[in-house]
């Protein structure tokens, strides 16, 4: 049962990253840590760690979807029991999704099906380009198949990605796995199932905008871009057809709530619209009374 009190929220941001345990641990992977920030051009190069994420939401009135992210074979820093754990205890403000790297096959079956035993778990985060899969492909099904019998939201980067930018090779990343079509299989496949495309997907964004018009249960996630940056067509389609289904989502730390809405107010976006942008399409998505 989520503690969050929607009445006092203004915002809910269903895209923050926890990229540091508590303790006096180092955050996962510092070097690429440290490349994202030099794109996103912020110096927020340390991570915060779940606390922190859930007292800085706390101040500003708003929620926050959190998780880490398992790829590479390595386990994820911090571990998706020390996110769901935490984000428990800070129930107000955050709510709990887990990664699981469809390399892993059925022991990462059997990983995800614990932590939804065990812990509050709201969805499963993807990002097909660090993980090096399609969303298609059979061997990410057993989770889609575990996510939608607990009615769970699967949650894919899509698009461009900061992971890995201006590094030699792209740091290994293959963007083609970020084309948002390759959910539309997903959508078609599991109907019913809840799915976020995260972030504009640049250079794919009609794809995106045809997805989620087309397979009622596909919404759109603005994260991971200033608004000032939206192509025309994702504030056309915001503000219009796809109103109900467009989600508030920073990317933080990377991009900060504050830098987000500042720049919301530039492009555009009906008033009657807003609202259903910040804070009720993820409300009633996450299924929060």
């Amino acid at each position: 049962m989520s503690g969050l009190d929607l009445d006092r929220l203004v915002a809910i941001d269903v895209h923050v990253h926890a990229h540091r345990p508590v303790g006096d641990h180092p955050a996962g992977d510092e070097a690429v840590l440290k490349g994202m920030a030099e794109y996103f051009r912020t110096e927020h190069t340390d991570g915060y760690t779940v606390p922190e994420i859930a007292a800085y939401y706390r101040e500003r009135n708003m929620a926050a979807v959190v998780f880490t992210v398992d790829s590479g074979g390595k386990d994820p820093v911090p571990s998706n029991e020390e996110v769901a754990r935490l984000a428990a205890e800070h129930a107000d403000v955050l709510v709990p999704f887990v990664s699981v790297d469809p390399a892993r096959g059925p022991d990462g079956v059997k990983t995800l099906r614990r932590l939804v035993a065990e812990h509050p778990v709201r969805g499963v985060k993807f990002h097909p380009g660090s993980q090096a899969f399609y969303p298609n492909d059979p061997i990410a099904y057993p989770l889609y198949e575990v996510i939608a019998e607990h009615g769970l939201i699967a949650l894919f980067h899509t698009g461009h990605t900061g992971v890995g930018a201006g590094t030699p090779g792209g740091g290994g990343i293959r963007l083609k796995y970020g084309n948002p079509m390759y959910v539309d299989d997903v959508a078609v496949d599991f109907p019913g199932m809840k799915i976020i495309l995260a972030h504009p997907s640049f250079p794919w964004q009609d794809e995106a905008l045809s997805v989620a018009l087309h397979k009622p249960d596909v919404y759109i996630d603005l994260s991971g871009w200033s608004p000032k940056y939206f192509p025309p067509q994702l504030v056309q389609y915001a503000n219009t057809l796809l109103k109900h289904k467009v989600l508030f989502g920073t990317d933080f730390p990377m991009i900060t709530p504050e830098r987000w809405l500042s720049d919301l107010d530039k492009i555009g976006i009906r008033e009657e619209v807003k609202p259903l942008l910040l804070k009720e399409n993820a409300a009633r998505l996450l299924g929060l009374p």
